[in-house]
Formats: structure tokens, sequence, C-alpha cells
């Protein structure tokens, strides 16, 4: 059989360009190249700016949202009708976190219900909390600057990194985002708030639920319910959240990422056994923890701010399960653990920073 002149190398060209085609498509597509992509879109855009006014109702829902009755030891209870609160009560620790929720429409959210004003291009676009650190700076005279309701509050957003990491275990690439968001009053900065958003590659339209095999998750066993112990230095609490709790969390905060409230989601999307208990749910319950154990120590507890917490989210943990943070006092320093229902699996880390109490 005989070959026309020119359909060798035509078929050569042809299998060149498919190679080059797949190389290109492969490189366009990795977490390294999206990943300066991004980065270079919102440092040519720059730090963005809300301003808001703290109201007292959302302060008051959430301390309610958390089982805490009053916001502060001794003070009135909430949860009646005309409870309020007034105009310069001072926020506790991370509950800055309900304030400045995002604003979007819902046409304008991710396939997971996230709002992605700050999601790296597909398909890196399934996004969790990974960890961050808080910091309440000291002025002059060495005391914190609380945000307070009533206050005109300027929220500025910048994005610190956005690095690819390859997980080690299964070789997935993901890309981790780095943000800053800065809490000024007219006193100055406030808080100052650093997060770590993991991305990873979205599931495809067409995937399969991972969960077929999952028993049912357990059955509501009444509402949310929180007991603590002490031994010497060690404090415990042991938490159990339930799927009202997380509703309302995921209300207060404007948060509709579904594995949340969507046990289908959840369980047939996700691969998760239910509904997902919020990392910053549990940012919030280790700072009111060590907030509570400060009580004996001051007689000011209302005011009472660490300089900072650490924190990093190792595994996930699910409504209707019992889990304990467990806070050790060492110095100037609190080590957190929470532990997972087994008492072993470490679903958060943090550090609490504080000065000594004379």
């Amino acid at each position: 059989m005989s070959v026309r002149p020119g359909l060798t190398q035509r078929c050569s060209t042809s299998r060149h360009f498919s190679v080059l085609h797949r190389r290109l498509c492969s490189q366009s597509d990795s977490a390294s190249t999206i990943a300066r992509s991004f980065l270079s879109r919102f440092q040519s855009l720059g730090p963005q700016t809300r301003i808001q006014i703290l109201d007292s109702n959302q302060l008051q829902l959430l301390s309610l949202t958390l089982n805490r009755p009053s916001l502060f030891p001794n003070s009135p209870s909430l949860s009646h009708a005309s409870a309020s609160l007034q105009r310069g009560t001072p926020l506790p620790a991370g509950y800055h976190l309900v304030y400045f929720t995002p604003a979007f429409l819902e046409t304008e959210l991710g396939a997971d219900g996230t709002d992605v004003s700050y999601n790296p291009e597909a398909p890196f676009t399934r996004r969790m909390w990974a960890g961050g650190e808080v910091q309440w700076p000291r002025g002059s005279d060495g005391k914190p600057n609380p945000l307070c309701v009533g206050q005109e509050v300027q929220e500025t957003t910048r994005v610190l990194s956005a690095e690819p990491k390859v997980v080690r275990k299964t070789g997935e690439e993901m890309i981790v985002v780095g943000v800053e968001k800065e809490f000024r009053n007219d006193k100055g900065v406030a808080v100052l708030d650093r997060r770590n958003w993991v991305f990873r590659k979205a599931f495809p339209p067409s995937s399969t639920s991972k969960a077929a095999d999952l028993l049912d998750p357990a059955r509501p066993s009444g509402p949310a319910t929180s007991t603590t112990a002490a031994t010497g230095n060690t404090h415990t609490r042991t938490l159990k959240q339930t799927a009202v709790t997380l509703f309302r969390f995921s209300a207060l905060t404007f948060n509709p990422h579904k594995i949340h409230y969507s046990l289908p989601w959840s369980r047939g999307v996700e691969g998760h056994k239910d509904i997902v208990v919020h990392g910053p749910l549990n940012l919030i319950n280790i700072l009111d923890l060590w907030r509570d154990t400060r009580v004996s120590a001051t007689q000011h507890s209302e005011l009472v701010l660490p300089q900072s917490i650490s924190y990093r989210a190792t595994s996930p943990l699910y409504a209707e399960e019992e889990y304990q943070i467990v806070l050790e006092d060492a110095d100037n320093v609190s080590k957190v653990q929470i532990l997972g229902p087994d008492g072993v699996t470490v679903a958060m880390k943090a550090e609490v920073r504080f000065e000594s109490v004379a």
C-alpha cells in the first residue's frame, strides 16, 4: 500500500500537536499556575474595604446560638423578648465572626453553596477553612481595644498568599490561600484575623455518592449540650452540637456551605457521614472556654481578651457527636486540643497567648 506524499509528515505533526496540547492543558490546570494567577489578580486589585455598624441583635443571637443565656457572667439573660444589649457592650473574643458576612445573590454562589469571592479558578473551587491566627493588639497603655456594640467598624481584607500543595498520602493537588482581615474602630486596629483556606478540586457533576455504604446518621438526642470539668491547670469542656445549632450559626454568619446543613450534599457529594461542625464555631468555642476559665482571675471578665490564638483544623466533627475541648494552661500560653468522639482523634489544635494576671 502506498502512502501519499506529505501524509506521514501531517500525521507526525498532528501527534506532536496533540501531545503539546495535552501538556499545555495540564500546565494551565496545575495548582502552581492557578495559584500564581490568583495571587497576581488580587495583588493588582489591592485591599478590599467595607464599613459596618456593629448591631446588638447579631451579638445577642450568637450568644443564644452558643447556648449561653447571658453574654457575660452575672449579666442579664438574653433569652426573653425584651432582652437587649446596650451600646458600648464589648464583643467577646471571636465574636467578630458574625459581622461583615458575605453578601451575594444565590446565583453568585458556587455549587456547594460557598461564596466564590476569593476562589481560585476552576477546578480548585472546593473550599475548607483550615486554620489561622487571630490577634487582639494592645495600645500604648498595654490594654486591648475591644470591638463594641454601636461602633462603626472598618474591615479591610487582603490576600497574603496562594501556595500549591500536594497531599502526601493521596497525591491530591490543592491550593492554600492566606487572607488577612483587619477590623478597625475609632481607636485603631481592634482585631487582626488571618485565615487559611484550602481549595481542592471540585467534584465532577457525574460523581457518584461516596457515602452510599455509610450508616444512617445518629438520631437527634435532644438539644445541644455543654459541660465543663477542671483538674489542676487542665480544663475540659464536653460539647454536642445539633443540626439546629449548625443551622443557626450558618444563618448568623450567612454561610450557605451545604456541608453544614444539607445531609444529602454532605454525605452524597462530599463523602461525610453527617453534617459538619463549622471550624469557626469551634474557634469561638475554644475562646469561650478560655474566657470562662479567666473569670476567677479578674474582676473584669467581660473585658478579658487574649493577645492571640493560632489554630489548625485537622479532622471533621459532626452533628450529634460528643467531643471535648481540652485546655491546659502553662505560663502565658493555653495549649488546646479538640478531641473527637473516640477521645483520640485530634480535630483541631490551638494555642492561646495572654498576659499573666498580677
